[in-house]
């Protein structure tokens, strides 16, 4: 089994966490569990019936949704990565729908095997003007029987060799139950292969040697016999859980206070990002399929946490069993870490393509304007400052080193491209940077496809690099009028001739 430290020594910046999202399309990720189909009727109450002093709800419509370990698979794919759900479920309706479904989302269901003597676990909720009257479930709890449990076996080992990582998740209608969960983490370790487990009930023993237990804080603290509130009676209650089953470290949600990531000798505790709450069924589906996302594509256990506890605070903010995007968890990731320094809004071009979706998901304009920036002077400062007072958020476009030798020739830049980006990302004006190798910056425009392209007065709009691009995509091309007598040419001319420049 690959052991993970929680604790890397430095905490993770805004730019790391976005570059392991971004690693998130070349993931693989295998999900065991208890399927179950969640139905959402929808309707008004206008009347008591007259059989019984209970309200009549008029049905407008309903909605089908995959919930337990089928909103994993959900969240895991709406996310970018590949998943392989693996289960068993009955040859019933909600069974079928079930397959139906995975298979139109995209998810492998040769792992998914039907069988006539089981039912498929279904839950309706009916609900009037967006509150919830009655809940009706429909399940048989009950173990596999010998056949099922070897056949999930097989498909779970034949599935674990294209997989980067597993997760276990345990609602508890029997897939999971005797022994099935230490058998496929046994098979884990062998295999060399992380596995985090979405625990249900009292005894964790029936996961030891996983990688990661996801408790809530609730039900950490029936897994140990008493309730926990404080951070360090989650952290007691976490250390005894570690050390009687074998657990690398425990992540344990904390609904409003956040997460906590424990190990054997530290602790870290992540705060939530405050948020209006309509909903928080399936959040912990959306919780550890981020986490297992992240912690596959790179991002130490801390780091991990921190982008599965933005995608929790999405989440509860919809309603329904709800599944995010890689735009909305870059929102949230953003808005709760933001740029903690200069240093972390200088992205590459995926991360900034992904910034700037996420800003117009929330409604914002961007604008972007570029320039080789050599010898920052007066005549920059007041371009950018026009540039920012076109949109609400300014990505800056910079040319390389070799990109500024190739325009500019072997004498140039004076700066070099690392200590550039610094400079033009600590101004208030500039939201982002974005180095750029090309001599023009045509392929990342076409990539961000920014609202408004600025750039300054000594130009005309036609030849204005990409303003074609942005003016097809409904944007706009603005050009700012200079501050007379402030070029780099000049300043490079009064280094030269030993002159001082302010």
């Amino acid at each position: 089994m690959i052991k993970h430290n929680p604790f890397s020594p430095e905490p993770s910046s805004p730019e790391l966490l976005h570059r392991a999202i971004a690693r998130f399309g070349g993931v693989t990720v295998l999900v065991v569990g208890d399927l179950i189909l969640d139905r959402f009727v929808n309707g008004v109450i206008e009347r008591i019936s007259p059989e019984a002093p209970i309200p009549v709800l008029h049905g407008r419509g309903e909605a089908l949704a995959m919930g337990g370990a089928g909103n994993v698979v959900a969240n895991i794919v709406s996310l970018g990565a590949r998943a392989i759900p693996v289960s068993v479920i009955g040859t019933d309706a909600a069974g079928d729908s079930l397959v139906r479904m995975l298979g139109e989302l995209g998810a492998e269901t040769m792992g998914l095997s039907q069988q006539r003597g089981r039912m498929t676990s279904s839950k309706s909720r009916f609900s009037a003007l967006n509150q919830q009257v009655l809940r009706f479930d429909e399940e048989e709890i009950k173990p596999l029987d010998d056949d099922e449990r070897a056949g999930l076996v097989g498909h779970f080992r034949d599935a674990l060799k294209q997989a980067d990582i597993v997760i276990l998740s345990d609602y508890g209608k029997g897939i999971l139950l005797d022994g099935v969960a230490g058998e496929l983490i046994a098979i884990c370790r062998e295999a060399g292969k992380p596995v985090l487990v979405d625990p249900k009930g009292r005894d964790y023993a029936r996961y030891a040697g996983a990688t990661a237990i996801t408790p809530n804080r609730k039900e950490l603290g029936e897994a140990v016999g008493h309730a926990v509130f404080a951070d360090d009676e989650i952290v007691a209650a976490a250390r005894e859980l570690i050390s009687a089953h074998g657990f690398d470290f425990v992540v344990a949600t904390r609904s409003e206070k956040g997460m906590s990531v424990v190990g054997p000798d530290e602790a870290r505790h992540i705060a939530t990002q405050a948020r209006e709450v309509f909903d928080v069924s399936g959040a912990g589906d959306t919780v550890i399929a981020t986490f297992a996302l992240a912690l596959a594509a790179g991002a130490d256990p801390v780091a991990a946490a921190s982008i599965a506890n933005a995608a929790g605070g999405v989440v509860v903010g919809k309603r329904g069993t709800a599944r995010l995007t890689v735009e909305e968890l870059t929102g949230a990731l953003f808005r709760s870490h933001g740029p903690t320094t200069h240093k972390d809004a200088i992205l590459d071009a995926a991360s900034a393509s992904r910034m700037v979706a996420a800003w117009k998901a929330e409604g914002l304009s961007v604008g972007f304007t570029n320039g080789c920036f050599d010898i920052l002077h007066a005549g920059h400062v007041s371009l950018l400052h026009a540039a920012r007072s076109q949109c609400d958020r300014l990505v800056l476009g910079l040319n390389s080193d070799a990109s500024v030798r190739r325009l500019k020739g072997p004498g140039r830049p004076v700066n070099d491209q690392h200590d550039r980006a610094c400079v033009l990302a600590a101004l208030a004006s500039v939201d982002a940077v974005v180095v750029f190798e090309e001599d023009t910056p045509l392929a990342l425009i076409e990539a961000l496809l920014p609202d408004i392209l600025v750039k300054g007065a000594d130009y005309t709009i036609d030849t204005v690099v990409g303003a074609d691009v942005v003016q097809k995509a409904g944007g706009r091309v603005v050009l700012v009028d200079l501050v007379a007598g402030k070029s780099t040419t000049g300043t490079i001319g009064k280094l030269r001739a030993g002159a001082t420049t302010n």
